[in-house]
């Protein structure tokens, strides 16, 4: 119906027409406006002047008069609402200057979501209708049994002292994900939570379930179902936050150390919730937030606590120890390693890589090698090495060994190329994982090694984060080019407490070359650190 019909009156009982003022209100949109409406006396001639400078008209003709219904809309506040990842204003003009994040794009103001927080008092001192949240109560119970550790409640005690914006840096095994499930329950609204692959999808979809008793949802490309609790993927969480960001207040961001990548860092970038939590056992290093990559003490918080792993040995976490073994490289391995560092080397020295572009050297080796075909053939050099390393006949006497006195224990073997992954497990007719390996055949390795059928599994990276493997008490790493990261997370994976089991982590590299000297930076960032 016409929102000026509505409220039109008809001529007086004599056929003339009286002065009426009738205020209207209506929605429309998510906007409040207000109407105005007047029956004059009028000739035709004074109401088309009226009518060039104000708005609508009816007319209705009754005997000596004309019926003017004259209709205007005035908005009743300004306002501010959500829009794909920013905050826009509405009905505040052009030449208005609303502070500093909002920029004027399109004829309105606009700013990116994660700013909410920061514009309110803003809204609020200058009443802004405010329709951004859309999040709700959850309306659960925490079936959870288990009494958090003194570390964990001062864990989130600290967050919820930093406005419940932060991360928590805590050993792979001392239990991040139970810190979170209590976190979502104290906020108690909606929460989105952000793994880095589908298999922590899943993951979490179960833990989220048995926690709360209650439907999850989650988004990614196999299924787009979105709850009041819902779980992402890193690679789908910009969609999902485009379209529903404003419906949750809390969101948590599993394996936070990736949220710097710039496409993935987009997705905290457009969410307006207030509530931010980062979980990672390895926080991101200076030079991994720089050169277009996002910091993640803008987009999350900065860190509210942290726990090293010796500070949880013996406690929480197994007893472990960590043995470095070296191997020689034999006479015609020594020789192809020679060859190839001497070309990868002199190139790299000589272009001054490392002094110029420090931790960023090799990405700039990379891009020199698309035009450069000296970078070119220093590249394929490094890559010839490194093979080589991977895959030298000393390591599989010492894999062997190994093998043979933990012959009683479940086993973790890591190495850096697939195809040493593919050798080792045709060698010793064990199972393999790699990116090639599909999920279903991934659950089955995984649960049969779970359940003792399988004695040991044989892996490159992707199973560095997030794998729960409790019976695995010996990691065996064939090379010694990890990152920090990788060998913390390593050796997180034999960390979990089972009875009084010691853990073990075995570092195999081989002597005078590039493994070596990388062990031994690390060992000396671990001891800075």
């Amino acid at each position: 119906m016409d929102a000026c019909k509505a409220n039109s009156l008809g001529p007086n009982d004599d056929g003339s027409s009286t002065d009426v003022s009738l205020p209207f209100t209506a929605n429309f949109f998510g906007v409040t406006y207000s109407s105005v409406y007047v029956n004059n006396n009028l000739s035709s001639a004074s109401f088309s002047s009226i009518l060039s400078t104000t708005g609508k008209r009816e007319t209705t003709k009754f005997p000596d008069a004309i019926r003017t219904k004259f209709c205007y809309y005035i908005p009743m506040s300004k306002s501010v609402y959500y829009q794909g990842g920013t905050l826009v204003l509405r009905d505040v003009g052009t030449q208005e200057r609303p502070p500093a994040p909002f920029k004027l794009i399109r004829e309105r103001w606009r700013c990116e979501g994660y700013h909410y927080g920061e514009v309110l008092p803003y809204l609020q001192e200058q009443e802004v209708r405010d329709s951004v949240p859309r999040w709700q109560p959850l309306h659960v119970q925490l079936q959870e049994t288990r009494e958090p550790h003194d570390y964990q409640v001062e864990a989130l005690t600290t967050w919820d002292e930093a406005a419940r914006r932060g991360s928590i840096v805590l050993p792979t095994g001392a239990g991040k994900t139970f810190v979170a499930i209590q976190a979502i329950a104290r906020v108690n609204r909606s929460t989105v939570v952000v793994a880095p692959t589908i298999d922590l999808l899943h993951q979490w979809y179960a833990r989220l379930v048995n926690a709360f008793a209650c439907e999850v949802g989650v988004y990614y490309s196999g299924e787009k179902k979105v709850l009041p609790i819902t779980v992402t993927t890193y690679h789908s969480a910009g969609d999902l936050i485009a379209d529903y960001g404003n419906t949750f207040k809390l969101i948590i961001f599993d394996e936070v150390h990736h949220l710097p990548a710039p496409s993935w860092g987009e997705a905290a970038l457009m969410a307006p919730a207030p509530f931010r939590l980062g979980l990672t056992a390895t926080y991101p290093e200076a030079h991994e937030q720089s050169n277009g990559r996002w910091r993640v003490d803008d987009l999350i918080g900065p860190i509210v606590y942290t726990k090293r792993v010796e500070d949880l040995v013996g406690q929480q976490l197994a007893d472990y120890r960590t043995q470095r073994l070296r191997i020689d490289l034999s006479d015609a391995e020594r020789a192809q390693y020679d060859a190839n560092y001497a070309i990868y080397i002199g190139f790299v020295r000589s272009q001054q890589l490392q002094r110029r572009y420090g931790a960023g050297w090799l990405m700039e080796l990379m891009r020199l090698s698309t035009s450069d075909p000296q970078a070119r053939r220093a590249l394929l050099a490094r890559q010839r090495l490194l093979q080589l390393l991977s895959s030298c006949e000393g390591k599989f006497r010492a894999l062997d060994g190994l093998l043979s006195e933990y012959d009683n224990e479940q086993v973790l073997i890591f190495t850096e190329h697939n195809a040493a992954v593919y050798n080792i497990a045709r060698r010793y007719l064990i199972p393999a994982i790699t990116h090639e390996t599909h999920a279903a055949e991934r659950k089955h390795i995984l649960d049969s090694f779970q359940a003792g059928r399988y004695r040991a599994i044989v892996t490159s990276k992707v199973l560095n984060e997030g794998v729960d493997v409790p019976e695995a008490k010996v990691a065996i790493v064939l090379g010694g080019g990890s990152s920090v990261r990788e060998y913390i997370q390593r050796l997180g994976r034999v960390l979990r407490k089972v009875e009084n089991k010691q853990a073990v982590l075995f570092e195999v590299i081989a002597r005078k070359t590039l493994e070596e000297a990388k062990a031994q930076r690390r060992h000396k960032q671990q001891e800075d650190s």
